[in-house]
């Protein structure tokens, strides 16, 4: 099963009826399933619906419907490839609006992908698209983009924050360059950018915050410290924003993506995504749009 949860708080006699919950959902532990099995028991969740600031909470057992409603206004940074390009299409296929904020203006001599192409492919999926060149260390260039997109749509309902850079060094090859620039890109970008939307998001009726960390946030792994301390340290800012936002009815939630076959992870060398995902339960990298 998958648990997910929102900013409300579980407490009291709800947590003995989650806990049961819990262990009615998930009965015997599953061995030797197949793709076609898995994927019909991940659809069965525990999900929690916030009641009120107080605290108060409830859970319900079923299937979560991650159907956007039409022309709600979705805004992502790193959404040229991989993973981010995955959402932007998923949201596409609903009708959204899809801000598409990324650097890649231009094609990049190694990597596919522009935030031109990507506005191409969300208009043919149905969507509307609207690419913006954005660099996420940009503060003011965040806060104009989140301006534009509320200007051309009317308001933004979702903020995902993808955009990452999975800079790998050992210790005794790390720089004080290096930390910085991990620094804005993972952590700084995404919190900044989530602040420049919040007046915007105040004004929609399904405001939700998706910030994607990384598994990273929670194991550990030679050569990338600086990656993890910063995914561990979003995981943080997530939980705080989510407290913070959750009485103008703005949701925080983080998605930690364990090994993922995209051009991040092919770049850390040849065979990596593979060999990320044999360790895995599946023995595989997922695709981005799983």
């Amino acid at each position: 099963f998958t648990l997910f949860r929102t900013s409300g708080q579980i407490v009291g006699p709800q947590m003995v009826e989650l806990e049961d919950g819990l262990e009615e959902l998930a009965g015997d532990e599953p061995s030797g399933l197949t793709r076609a099995e898995f994927d019909e028991i991940r659809l069965e969740n525990v999900t929690f619906d916030h009641v009120d600031a107080s605290g108060q909470s409830s859970f319900r057992l079923g299937p979560i419907d991650l159907t956007l409603t039409k022309g709600e206004t979705l805004f992502i940074s790193g959404a040229s490839r991989g993973i981010g390009l995955a959402i932007a299409l998923r949201a596409a296929a609903d009708g959204a609006n899809v801000a598409v904020a990324a650097k890649t203006d231009t094609p990049h001599p190694k990597l596919p992908g522009t935030i031109h192409t990507v506005a191409a492919e969300i208009e043919e999926a149905g969507g509307k698209a609207l690419p913006l060149q954005v660099d996420a260390r940009d503060e003011d260039r965040v806060a104009e983009a989140i301006a534009e997109t509320a200007d051309r749509f009317g308001g933004i309902d979702i903020v995902v924050n993808n955009a990452a850079n999975a800079l790998a060094a050992p210790v005794g090859q790390q720089s004080d360059a290096t930390w910085q620039k991990s620094f804005e890109v993972n952590l700084r970008g995404p919190a900044l950018l989530t602040q420049a939307a919040v007046p915007h998001l105040a004004a929609s009726g399904s405001a939700t915050v998706v910030n994607v960390i990384s598994v990273g946030a929670f194991q550990f792994a030679r050569g990338v410290s600086m990656y993890a301390a910063m995914k561990a340290a979003l995981l943080s800012v997530t939980r705080s924003f989510a407290a913070e936002l959750a009485d103008q009815g703005i949701r925080v939630n983080a998605l930690a993506p364990g090994p993922v076959d995209t051009d991040m992870t092919r770049n850390l060398g040849e065979g990596a995504p593979a060999a990320m995902g044999a360790g895995t339960l599946l023995g595989r990298p997922a695709d981005a749009d799983e």
